[in-house]
């Protein structure tokens, strides 16, 4: 069998590079990109030969192209992309780019496109972190966090939910995660608990308060980025993940 590839946005903090962390120690050939890739050349400073880093922004489809070519064979595409861009928010509850999340997946959505114009093959796929509170099936947060999510949170909560209508607008293949509030600290031993919905409703409700972002880093190369080259059971749904 050969190596899987799997590309990275949004890689050098949280939940993206906790799933690449893990992608990288099982050997697969991980190519992120940065806008600072010494950033990310600081968190491995083994320098693994299995990642590749690549110098650009997310909102560039000509920089996304370039990593989700396979660097063993470029007429084809890597085999899954790992995607958790998001935006800073600030004690006043705005934003530095509003856009974050919906020009990331435009770049990506386009990226795929022009590269299968151009003769390069491949369908892979797409991990996306989203977020709980974005629902269109009812309630998938616990009361108490309802102000927080739908008051304080609304402007990248919008602009998450913008990038998720357009990805199931697509024909790609993708998983939404969306993990409930999020914290540091991996905790192996705890069960994670998975809420499934589709576009038609709620497959499996769980609600929580908290994970970890180590957690979902780890839950989405353990379900999703593993064996991304066969069909998942989650594809073109949202799995909401919490403790």
């Amino acid at each position: 069998m050969s190596t899987r590839t799997i590309a990275f946005l949004g890689a050098t903090g949280g939940c993206g590079l906790s799933a690449l962390k893990r992608s990288v120690a099982a050997g697969y050939t991980c190519i992120a990109l940065c806008r600072t890739p010494s950033k990310m050349e600081a968190l491995f400073p083994e320098k693994p030969a299995n990642l590749i880093l690549k110098q650009g922004n997310a909102h560039d489809a000509i920089a996304v192209g370039e990593v989700l070519l396979n660097p063993s064979n470029p007429t084809t595409m890597v085999d899954a992309v790992n995607f958790s861009i998001g935006g800073n928010v600030h004690a006043n509850l705005t934003m530095d780019d509003p856009d974050v999340c919906k020009k990331g997946i435009a770049a990506l959505l386009s990226a795929l496109d022009t590269l299968r114009k151009n003769g390069v093959s491949g369908k892979p796929l797409i991990a996306v972190v989203s977020t709980t509170g974005i629902s269109e099936h009812g309630r998938d947060v616990p009361l108490l966090f309802v102000p927080l999510y739908h008051v304080g949170l609304k402007a990248p909560h919008a602009d998450k939910k913008v990038a998720e209508q357009n990805l199931y607008k697509s024909s790609e293949r993708f998983v939404l995660v969306r993990p409930s509030l999020l914290q540091d600290g991996e905790k192996a031993d705890r069960k994670i608990r998975v809420h499934v919905e589709s576009e038609k409703g709620v497959e499996q409700k769980e609600v929580g308060y908290f994970i970890s972002r180590e957690d979902v880093g780890r839950w989405m190369f353990e379900n999703l980025l593993r064996e991304a080259d066969k069909v998942n059971q989650y594809e073109r749904k949202a799995v909401g993940l919490t403790w």
